[in-house]
């Protein structure tokens, strides 16, 4: 799509969409699956619904939207999908019995419509615009030019603490290219380093699949060597080639921080609390957890207010006007900043902005109209626009070259939310799984037993899905703490018992199935990708 002007600088907005694979199909009901449902309620199907609003009323936009494997793997999933259209069948009952509830007691009914009428008109995009598909959404805009689509690493390994084990960085990569293709169609220009954490030598392995840029923290680039000379406001290539863009912290953090950015505004709806939680335990019973746990539900009466117990009322339509206010503003400050920085640059500056995409819509309700409104403003701006980072390279094909810095864009900025001594225990089985699969896939490089070639393949889902960086980090947030620490002893024993059946000849063909339903992320996957003798 040709651009229609050219403005002082860019803005480039790139959403990470990441979740772990979590399917439990021994039962009808399992709370962490929920993860999954709420993110595409609450925050891709709001996304897809105002991108395709942008796209009906010839908005000139781009974005950049990264989907991580396990995300494009539950994607495809019947039965991740099964479920999740109970989970909205539910939440559409749930929201009809509170019209009913509070038509009764005087309550706040309004509200109850507003959430009825909204999963009905989630339900139904779902069903009638995507298909039940909800990679075709991203599929069609990235086909209109309005969305760049890129990946991430196979299970969101986090490579640095990886590293000890050259090969699992390779199949972390490896894997993550092969289901991109398997799923958009095509390969990926760009691959998003879970965590957004490097470490020198990381760009080989990723010009080595065709990976042509990636994205760092502020920190990782300006400790670059040479230090950049345009600062994060423009690309630089690292010695093998690969584009490395960095956040820029202003626009990042007026976005996410919960203190100081727009979501902690007191007209916003507030996260916590919900139904789920203050509702009668026998009404809201059939609505949560069948262990009477209580959880979130998704319907929400209340503001954020203020640093009180005492919440007023959300409004749906004084949080929109706020919304409007905020885009307005955002664009503001894009114009001013990239004024500025076109005034002491020989080339047009760029501003990327990454962000969870979850964190629009699931924890900032109103992220999605925030996004809409931000697009609608920077559309009729003749100083900034958007852009993608495949259209800035072709920009500006030249760039500086430099060694950027060990980073993450985790607490502190380097790797201690992912190893610390809450979580340290895993790595040294993590490390042995490596180098156990490694031995295996040499011995085994050309094997022919069907039955052999399975549990190699299996042997290595079992490790890349042990190998998610969300573990680790989920234990040193203490939240999930429990789940997490037993999916890993899972893989660590399903791992174990695998090798053993395998070096006693002694296939469980039964058990082999299970954990091939259970864990079936990667159905194309070879276990030769952790071969290290025939590379």
């Amino acid at each position: 799509m040709t651009r229609k002007r050219k403005p002082q600088g860019y803005w480039m907005p790139v959403l990470h969409a990441h979740l772990p694979f979590v399917k439990h199909p021994e039962h009808d009901y399992f709370l962490e699956e929920h993860w999954f449902f709420e993110a595409v309620s609450e925050s891709y199907i709001p996304l897809l619904m105002n991108m395709n609003r942008l796209v009906d009323e010839g908005v000139d936009c781009r974005l950049t939207v990264s989907l991580s494997p396990p995300l494009l793997e539950m994607f495809g999933d019947e039965h991740l999908i099964e479920k999740y259209e109970s989970y909205l069948h539910r939440l559409i009952e749930l929201s009809k019995k509170e019209v009913r509830r509070l038509k009764q007691d005087g309550g706040p009914v309004h509200l109850a419509l507003f959430y009825r009428q909204r999963y009905e008109g989630i339900r139904s995009f779902f069903q009638n615009t995507l298909d039940g598909d909800i990679l075709s959404g991203f599929r069609r805009l990235r086909d209109l030019g309005r969305i760049e689509l890129i990946t991430s690493c196979a299970t969101h390994g986090f490579l640095p603490l990886l590293n000890v084990n050259p090969q699992s960085v390779e199949a972390q990569i490896a894997v993550a290219v092969d289901t991109f293709q398997k799923h958009a169609g095509c390969s990926p220009g760009g691959l998003w380093l879970p965590e957004c954490a490097y470490y020198d030598g990381l760009d080989t392995t990723l010009k080595k699949h065709g990976i042509q840029y990636f994205f760092l923290d502020a920190h990782g680039f300006m400790e670059g060597v040479p230090v950049p000379r345009y600062g994060v406001y423009a690309p630089a290539f690292t010695g093998s080639g690969v584009a490395a863009f960095a956040r820029d912290p202003l626009s990042s953090k007026q976005v996410w921080s919960s203190e100081e950015g727009y979501p902690g505004d007191i007209h916003y709806r507030d996260f916590y609390r919900d139904v789920g939680f203050d509702l009668d335990f026998d009404y809201i019973r059939p609505y949560i957890s069948p262990d009477g746990k209580r959880v979130f539900t998704g319907i929400k009466y209340f503001r954020i207010t203020g640093r009180t117990g005492d919440k007023e009322l959300y409004d749906p339509d004084s949080a929109a006007a706020i919304v409007k206010g905020h885009a307005a503003h955002f664009r503001k400050e894009r114009e001013e900043q990239l004024t500025k920085l076109r005034s002491v640059m020989d080339r047009q500056p760029i501003v990327m902005s990454p962000y969870d995409a979850e964190l629009f819509g699931h924890w900032w309700f109103e992220g999605p109209d925030f996004l809409y409104h931000v697009f609608r403003e920077i559309d009729s701006s003749s100083i900034v626009t958007t852009m993608t980072p495949s259209e800035y390279l072709k920009l500006y094909p030249q760039n500086q070259v430099i060694a950027p810095g060990p980073t993450s864009w985790g607490d502190k900025g380097y790797y201690d939310a992912w190893v610390n001594d809450d979580n340290d225990w895993m790595y040294r089985h993590l490390h042995h799984m490596a180098d156990r699969l490694e031995v295996l896939a040499n011995e085994h490089y050309h094997e022919k037993d069907a039955i052999k070639i399975r549990l190699l393949n299996q042997l290595a889902r079992e490790l890349l899905l042990a190998q998610s960086s969300d573990w680790a980090f989920l234990i040193t947030t203490n939240t999930a703490r429990e789940y997490s620490v037993r999916r890993m002893k899972e893989h660590i024993d399903n791992f174990r018992k695998l090798s053993e059946q395998l070096e006693s000849n002694a296939i469980e063909i039964t058990s082999l199935e299970w954990l091939e339903y259970k864990n079936s992320i990667f159905s194309d996957i070879h276990f030769r990708v952790y071969a290290s003798a025939y590379v």
